[in-house]
């Protein structure tokens, strides 16, 4: 019994999950859902993190596909990717049709 869409399969979902399970990570969402977009500096100036590791947590972010990066400048801009939300959605939709009570 498949417990995700055909679409996405288990190793995506673990992905996406994994990449979220930071606090760090989390917040940078959040923020992201918020503004729309943002360049990293307006993220630093957010979280109690240095730059460097706000910009580490933005390489998995987008490695997993969560996030979009564009050069603006000199600075990078980012967003959230609406395919990996979308993603999420679907997986957590198939997760609750399955849920007891």
């Amino acid at each position: 019994m498949t417990t995700v869409t055909e679409d996405i399969t288990e190793a995506r979902a673990v992905e996406l999950f994994k990449a979220l399970a930071n606090p760090v990570r989390y917040r940078i969402v959040q923020s992201l859902a918020e503004r729309g977009e943002c360049v990293v500096g307006d993220l630093v100036l957010e979280l109690p993190v240095a730059q460097s590791t706000v910009s580490e947590h933005l390489k998995v972010l987008k490695d997993a596909g969560i996030v979009r990066g564009t050069i603006d400048g000199s600075n990078r801009c980012y967003c959230l990717a609406p395919d990996a939300l979308r993603e999420l959605r679907e997986i957590t939709a198939g997760l609750e049709q399955r849920a007891c009570c």
